[in-house]
Protein backbone atom coordinates (compact mmCIF):
# COMPACT_ATOMS: atom_id res chain seq x y z
CA UNK A 1 0.00 0.00 0.00
CA UNK A 2 1.45 3.42 -0.99
CA UNK A 3 1.08 7.08 0.42
CA UNK A 4 -1.71 8.09 -2.00
CA UNK A 5 -4.24 6.49 -0.53
CA UNK A 6 -5.45 10.14 1.53
CA UNK A 7 -4.77 12.26 -1.84
CA UNK A 8 -6.91 9.37 -3.73
CA UNK A 9 -9.60 9.27 -0.95
CA UNK A 10 -10.09 13.61 -1.25
CA UNK A 11 -9.85 13.24 -4.60
CA UNK A 12 -12.90 10.87 -4.97
CA UNK A 13 -14.76 12.45 -2.54
CA UNK A 14 -14.68 15.82 -4.27
CA UNK A 15 -15.52 13.84 -7.13
CA UNK A 16 -18.56 11.97 -5.75
CA UNK A 17 -20.93 14.76 -4.42
CA UNK A 18 -23.24 12.22 -2.86
CA UNK A 19 -20.45 10.56 -1.07
CA UNK A 20 -19.12 13.59 0.01
CA UNK A 21 -23.12 14.44 1.00
CA UNK A 22 -23.07 11.29 2.75
CA UNK A 23 -20.06 12.27 5.00
CA UNK A 24 -21.41 15.34 5.98
CA UNK A 25 -24.75 13.38 6.94
CA UNK A 26 -22.91 11.16 8.87
CA UNK A 27 -21.00 14.09 10.84
CA UNK A 28 -24.08 15.78 11.28
CA UNK A 29 -26.22 13.17 12.51
CA UNK A 30 -22.83 12.11 15.12
CA UNK A 31 -22.65 15.88 16.36
CA UNK A 32 -26.78 15.88 16.88
CA UNK A 33 -26.90 12.39 18.85
CA UNK A 34 -23.36 13.28 20.66
CA UNK A 35 -25.08 16.90 21.47
CA UNK A 36 -28.72 15.83 22.06
CA UNK A 37 -29.04 16.56 25.41
CA UNK A 38 -27.95 20.02 24.89
CA UNK A 39 -30.44 21.49 22.52
CA UNK A 40 -33.35 19.01 22.52
CA UNK A 41 -35.99 18.46 25.44
CA UNK A 42 -36.36 15.05 27.57
CA UNK A 43 -37.23 12.66 24.90
CA UNK A 44 -39.07 10.89 27.16
CA UNK A 45 -41.31 13.75 28.78
CA UNK A 46 -45.47 13.05 28.95
CA UNK A 47 -47.95 15.85 27.38
CA UNK A 48 -50.98 14.48 27.13
CA UNK A 49 -52.59 17.37 25.88
CA UNK A 50 -50.37 17.47 23.02
CA UNK A 51 -50.55 14.10 21.62
CA UNK A 52 -50.39 13.09 17.91
CA UNK A 53 -49.79 17.08 17.11
CA UNK A 54 -48.75 17.88 14.09
CA UNK A 55 -45.24 19.00 12.87
CA UNK A 56 -45.14 22.77 14.24
CA UNK A 57 -42.54 25.41 15.54
CA UNK A 58 -42.73 24.04 18.83
CA UNK A 59 -42.70 20.48 17.88
CA UNK A 60 -40.58 20.15 15.04
CA UNK A 61 -41.76 16.78 14.02
CA UNK A 62 -44.74 16.70 15.80
CA UNK A 63 -45.05 14.38 18.49
CA UNK A 64 -46.61 10.69 19.49
CA UNK A 65 -49.09 9.32 21.21
CA UNK A 66 -47.98 9.97 24.41
CA UNK A 67 -47.50 13.84 23.32
CA UNK A 68 -43.65 13.18 23.88
CA UNK A 69 -41.62 15.86 21.46
CA UNK A 70 -41.14 13.27 18.29
CA UNK A 71 -37.79 15.64 17.27
CA UNK A 72 -36.15 14.55 20.47
CA UNK A 73 -37.20 11.20 19.98
CA UNK A 74 -35.51 11.01 16.54
CA UNK A 75 -32.35 12.72 17.41
CA UNK A 76 -31.45 10.17 20.57
CA UNK A 77 -33.23 7.57 18.52
CA UNK A 78 -30.05 8.27 16.08
CA UNK A 79 -27.80 8.35 19.39
CA UNK A 80 -29.01 4.47 19.77
CA UNK A 81 -29.10 3.77 16.46
CA UNK A 82 -25.61 4.61 16.22
CA UNK A 83 -24.26 3.90 18.92
CA UNK A 84 -25.47 0.10 17.91
CA UNK A 85 -23.92 0.66 14.66
CA UNK A 86 -20.58 1.91 15.99
CA UNK A 87 -20.30 -0.45 18.46
CA UNK A 88 -21.35 -3.88 16.96
CA UNK A 89 -18.90 -2.70 13.72
CA UNK A 90 -15.60 -2.29 16.74
CA UNK A 91 -16.63 -5.97 18.00
CA UNK A 92 -17.11 -7.59 14.32
CA UNK A 93 -14.00 -5.70 13.22
CA UNK A 94 -11.77 -6.54 16.19
CA UNK A 95 -13.12 -10.71 15.64
CA UNK A 96 -12.25 -11.00 12.09
CA UNK A 97 -9.13 -9.12 12.07
CA UNK A 98 -8.27 -11.34 14.89
CA UNK A 99 -9.15 -14.51 13.00
CA UNK A 100 -8.59 -13.76 9.24
CA UNK A 101 -5.10 -12.31 10.53
CA UNK A 102 -4.27 -15.88 12.13
CA UNK A 103 -5.93 -18.01 9.84
CA UNK A 104 -3.33 -16.04 6.93
CA UNK A 105 -0.56 -15.74 8.50
CA UNK A 106 -0.45 -19.59 10.21
CA UNK A 107 -1.52 -21.52 6.67
CA UNK A 108 -2.08 -25.46 7.63
CA UNK A 109 -4.22 -26.86 9.57
CA UNK A 110 -4.76 -23.31 11.32
CA UNK A 111 -6.31 -22.22 8.46
CA UNK A 112 -8.21 -24.68 7.10
CA UNK A 113 -10.47 -24.94 10.35
CA UNK A 114 -11.13 -21.04 11.29
CA UNK A 115 -12.01 -20.99 7.38
CA UNK A 116 -14.25 -23.67 7.24
CA UNK A 117 -15.58 -22.51 10.97
CA UNK A 118 -16.33 -19.56 8.59
CA UNK A 119 -17.51 -20.98 5.74
CA UNK A 120 -20.29 -22.77 7.86
CA UNK A 121 -21.62 -19.46 10.03
CA UNK A 122 -21.97 -17.41 6.87
CA UNK A 123 -24.30 -20.23 5.23
CA UNK A 124 -26.53 -19.95 8.44
CA UNK A 125 -29.17 -17.53 8.38
CA UNK A 126 -27.64 -14.43 10.04
CA UNK A 127 -31.20 -12.58 10.98
CA UNK A 128 -32.99 -15.90 12.17
CA UNK A 129 -30.19 -16.87 14.27
CA UNK A 130 -30.51 -12.77 16.02
CA UNK A 131 -33.94 -13.36 16.37
CA UNK A 132 -33.47 -16.35 18.22
CA UNK A 133 -30.68 -15.49 20.32
CA UNK A 134 -32.50 -12.27 21.29
CA UNK A 135 -35.68 -14.31 22.14
CA UNK A 136 -33.83 -15.96 24.85
CA UNK A 137 -31.78 -13.03 26.10
CA UNK A 138 -33.12 -9.69 27.64
CA UNK A 139 -34.05 -7.00 25.42
CA UNK A 140 -31.25 -3.85 25.93
CA UNK A 141 -28.75 -1.56 23.70
CA UNK A 142 -26.24 -3.99 24.91
CA UNK A 143 -27.32 -7.66 24.14
CA UNK A 144 -28.64 -6.22 20.64
CA UNK A 145 -24.73 -4.49 20.03
CA UNK A 146 -23.36 -8.22 21.31
CA UNK A 147 -25.65 -10.37 19.02
CA UNK A 148 -24.85 -7.87 15.91
CA UNK A 149 -21.35 -7.73 16.52
CA UNK A 150 -20.77 -11.64 17.41
CA UNK A 151 -22.88 -12.70 14.28
CA UNK A 152 -21.28 -10.22 11.31
CA UNK A 153 -17.42 -10.75 11.61
CA UNK A 154 -17.04 -13.21 9.08
CA UNK A 155 -16.52 -11.04 5.82
CA UNK A 156 -13.81 -9.13 7.22
CA UNK A 157 -12.41 -12.39 8.35
CA UNK A 158 -12.44 -13.80 4.64
CA UNK A 159 -10.84 -10.30 3.35
CA UNK A 160 -8.32 -10.28 6.25
CA UNK A 161 -7.36 -13.23 5.37
CA UNK A 162 -6.54 -12.93 1.77
CA UNK A 163 -4.36 -9.65 2.49
CA UNK A 164 -2.58 -11.47 4.84
CA UNK A 165 -1.52 -14.52 2.53
CA UNK A 166 -1.02 -11.49 0.04
CA UNK A 167 1.39 -9.36 3.25
CA UNK A 168 3.39 -12.26 4.39
CA UNK A 169 5.20 -13.12 1.33
CA UNK A 170 6.53 -9.49 1.24
CA UNK A 171 9.67 -8.79 1.99
CA UNK A 172 9.68 -6.87 5.46
CA UNK A 173 7.70 -9.62 6.76
CA UNK A 174 10.03 -11.97 5.54
CA UNK A 175 12.93 -9.88 7.24
CA UNK A 176 10.95 -9.76 10.41
CA UNK A 177 10.71 -14.00 10.76
CA UNK A 178 14.10 -14.12 9.59
CA UNK A 179 14.74 -11.63 12.41
CA UNK A 180 13.53 -13.51 15.45
CA UNK A 181 10.00 -11.68 15.62
CA UNK A 182 7.45 -13.57 17.03
CA UNK A 183 3.79 -14.31 15.42
CA UNK A 184 2.22 -11.72 16.97
CA UNK A 185 4.63 -8.98 16.99
CA UNK A 186 4.65 -9.37 13.17
CA UNK A 187 0.78 -9.50 12.96
CA UNK A 188 0.02 -6.23 14.81
CA UNK A 189 3.28 -4.31 14.20
CA UNK A 190 3.65 -5.38 10.35
CA UNK A 191 0.97 -7.01 8.51
CA UNK A 192 -2.42 -4.98 10.52
CA UNK A 193 -1.41 -1.54 9.94
CA UNK A 194 -0.82 -2.50 6.06
CA UNK A 195 -4.10 -3.23 5.77
CA UNK A 196 -5.58 -0.56 7.70
CA UNK A 197 -7.56 1.13 4.41
CA UNK A 198 -8.97 -2.40 3.60
CA UNK A 199 -10.56 -2.42 7.11
CA UNK A 200 -11.62 0.86 7.64
CA UNK A 201 -13.81 0.20 4.04
CA UNK A 202 -15.37 -3.03 5.67
CA UNK A 203 -15.73 -1.23 8.66
CA UNK A 204 -17.58 1.36 6.88
CA UNK A 205 -19.89 -0.89 5.81
CA UNK A 206 -20.42 -3.08 8.22
CA UNK A 207 -21.41 -0.04 10.20
CA UNK A 208 -24.66 -0.01 7.66
CA UNK A 209 -25.18 -3.43 8.13
CA UNK A 210 -25.54 -3.09 12.36
CA UNK A 211 -28.33 -0.28 11.85
CA UNK A 212 -30.54 -1.56 9.75
CA UNK A 213 -30.14 -5.23 11.47
CA UNK A 214 -30.79 -3.57 14.82
CA UNK A 215 -33.36 -1.29 13.10
CA UNK A 216 -35.24 -4.77 11.50
CA UNK A 217 -34.93 -6.51 15.03
CA UNK A 218 -36.52 -3.21 16.90
CA UNK A 219 -39.29 -2.82 14.21
CA UNK A 220 -40.13 -6.36 14.87
CA UNK A 221 -40.20 -5.95 18.81
CA UNK A 222 -37.05 -7.99 19.59
CA UNK A 223 -34.39 -5.39 20.16
CA UNK A 224 -34.28 -1.90 21.42
CA UNK A 225 -37.85 -1.85 23.52
CA UNK A 226 -39.41 1.18 24.55
CA UNK A 227 -39.30 3.51 26.42
CA UNK A 228 -35.75 3.72 25.12
CA UNK A 229 -35.82 5.52 21.72
CA UNK A 230 -34.24 3.86 18.40
CA UNK A 231 -35.08 4.70 14.90
CA UNK A 232 -36.61 1.15 14.44
CA UNK A 233 -38.80 0.68 17.75
CA UNK A 234 -39.93 4.14 16.58
CA UNK A 235 -40.99 2.81 13.21
CA UNK A 236 -43.02 -0.37 15.44
CA UNK A 237 -44.72 1.68 17.45
CA UNK A 238 -45.89 3.82 14.06
CA UNK A 239 -47.08 1.21 12.52
CA UNK A 240 -51.33 1.46 13.78
CA UNK A 241 -50.56 5.24 13.28
CA UNK A 242 -49.54 5.28 9.39
CA UNK A 243 -53.13 6.80 8.70
CA UNK A 244 -53.56 9.40 11.24
CA UNK A 245 -50.36 10.74 12.04
CA UNK A 246 -47.72 9.35 9.10
CA UNK A 247 -44.94 11.39 10.07
CA UNK A 248 -44.55 8.82 12.59
CA UNK A 249 -42.94 6.76 10.32
CA UNK A 250 -41.31 8.84 7.45
CA UNK A 251 -39.27 10.95 9.94
CA UNK A 252 -37.32 7.81 11.50
CA UNK A 253 -37.41 5.78 8.04
CA UNK A 254 -36.05 8.64 6.13
CA UNK A 255 -33.32 8.96 8.73
CA UNK A 256 -32.48 5.44 8.58
CA UNK A 257 -32.47 5.71 4.84
CA UNK A 258 -30.44 8.54 4.92
CA UNK A 259 -27.61 7.22 7.63
CA UNK A 260 -27.36 3.61 5.54
CA UNK A 261 -26.90 5.38 1.92
CA UNK A 262 -24.14 7.75 3.52
CA UNK A 263 -22.48 4.86 4.80
CA UNK A 264 -22.77 2.91 1.85
CA UNK A 265 -21.69 5.97 -0.61
CA UNK A 266 -18.68 6.77 1.45
CA UNK A 267 -18.32 2.93 1.59
CA UNK A 268 -17.57 3.23 -2.60
CA UNK A 269 -15.38 6.34 -1.85
CA UNK A 270 -13.20 4.20 0.30
CA UNK A 271 -13.04 0.83 -1.77
CA UNK A 272 -12.24 2.71 -5.06
CA UNK A 273 -9.64 5.45 -2.78
CA UNK A 274 -8.27 1.78 -2.22
CA UNK A 275 -7.82 0.48 -5.68
CA UNK A 276 -6.23 3.40 -6.78
CA UNK A 277 -3.58 3.52 -3.80
CA UNK A 278 -2.42 -0.03 -4.32
CA UNK A 279 1.47 -0.53 -5.39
Amino acid sequence: MNNNFGNKLRTNLRKNPLALLGLAIIIVLSLAAIFAPVFTADPNALDVKSRLAGPSINHFFGTDDMGRDYFSRCIYGGRTSLLVGFMAMFISTFIGVVVGAISGFAGGLTDSVLMRLVDALMSLPTFLIMVVMNAYLESGIKNVIMIIGFLTWMSIARIVRGETLSLKEREFVIYSRISGQSAFKIIFRHIIPNMLPIIIVSATINIAQAILMESALSFFGLGIVPPTASWGSMLNSAQNKLITAPYLAIFPGILILLTVLSFNYLGEVLRDSLKGGRS
